[in-house]
């Protein structure tokens, strides 16, 4: 539909579809997504490098307590020395060989847990992990429907899209929907992998942000050469990628903010000044929300549903019926998606509420 119409932004096709009130919320949900994934990105970073609570942080191994460990100052310099220049490019194809490493990065990632996990099962010192959910207590299966939202996050890409489209050689429709297959078949085998590796390794002590738990000895020999390479790897993993996440960022406030200016590439002193203003409201918001978890129960049932599943079911539906283009299937497909939409949005809110609440009491 955004190549039918012309559009070169989701936002723009959501107003085709939906009108201009719809376009801005569009927008909005995309911040909050957004936002709130490279908050997380910071969090994990600092938990990696600096430690967390209940795990020790590289630096913490490698050089003893100190200054260079204290968990802002060390985001603070991420943020300035790595992150801020690659932020800073204009076109998203300026990053294809970033992204590509990044990718790169999170495959031997995986690969190394599910070795590690591998060896460990051969060997009998695995415990047999819990294979069914516990419904012993209502909190826990508030945690199993908080989950399904938090889920969501994972396949949310849908806002970069359009801007990869726009600057893809030979681009077709046809051409776009292949990438778009071969990259979530790529994410359900990397994520399914992490989800089974990890679980086979740590089991019931699997934390929310599961790099924090190769802090510990794993059984295997050179154990801590591979905590090592498992958490630095993919700490750069996430300083490749965050610069993407970004630029959709960056490129809906400006649309927000100064909507009729001239394109964004164009403009380097706007450019400069929307990243230098979006880096630091990300690094205060990675210094005041405690963790991962926080950050993606509320982005997942209010942002990530919206993007992933409303607003592409309501396109469809609306623009499908205006110009006779979807089968019977693809209509009951749409409306699938919007019903599980709103029930995994109201269940997961209210869950996110109530956990809140109870956490309170």
């Amino acid at each position: 539909f955004s190549s039918l119409y012309k559009s070169r932004s989701y936002g723009e096709v959501v107003q085709f579809a939906l009108g201009k009130p719809a376009r801005v919320l569009s927008e909005v949900c995309i911040v909050v997504n957004n936002g709130g994934f490279l908050v997380v990105y910071l969090i994990i970073m600092g938990d990696v490098m600096s430690g967390s609570l209940h795990h020790v942080g590289v630096l913490d191994q490698w050089l003893g307590n100190g200054f260079w460990d204290h968990r802002k100052v060390l985001i603070l310099v991420v943020v300035v020395v790595f992150l801020a220049p690659l932020c800073a490019l204009n076109r998203i194809d300026s990053l294809s060989v970033t992204s590509a490493a990044s990718v790169a990065l999170a495959v031997v990632f995986v690969v190394v847990c599910f070795v590690v996990a591998a060896v460990k099962l051969v060997e009998g010192s695995v415990d047999a992990p819990r294979m069914s959910p516990d419904f012993g207590s209502k909190e826990a299966v508030l945690d199993l429907l908080v989950v399904i939202p938090i889920m969501t996050n994972a396949y949310v890409c849908h806002f970069n899209v359009q801007p990869i489209y726009n600057e893809l050689e030979g681009r077709t429709p046809e051409k776009m929907n292949r990438v778009g297959r071969v990259t979530t078949g790529v994410c359900v085998v990397v994520y399914a992998s992490t989800a089974v590796s990890g679980y086979l390794l740590f089991g019931k002590d699997t934390e929310s942000d599961i790099l924090t738990n190769f802090d510990q000895d794993l059984g295997i020999r050179f154990s801590s050469a591979v905590n090592y390479v498992v958490r630095v790897g993919y700490i750069l993993h996430l300083v490749l990628v965050f610069p993407v996440i970004h630029f959709s960022l960056r490129e809906t406030v400006d649309t927000l903010l100064f909507e009729g200016s001239p394109p964004l590439s164009e403009s380097k002193k706007r450019s400069l000044g929307l990243t230098v203003v979006l880096l630091a409201l990300i690094y205060i918001g990675s210094t005041m929300i405690p963790n991962i978890w926080t950050a993606f129960k509320f982005t997942g049932a209010t942002s990530a549903v919206s993007l992933g599943f409303t607003f592409p079911a309501l396109i469809a539906l609306r623009l499908g019926k205006q110009s006779n283009s979807l089968s019977v299937v693809e209509r009951s497909v749409s409306w699938l998606m919007l019903v599980l939409a709103v029930v995994v949005s109201v269940v997961g809110t209210l869950g996110n509420i109530y956990s809140l609440r109870s956490k309170s009491d």
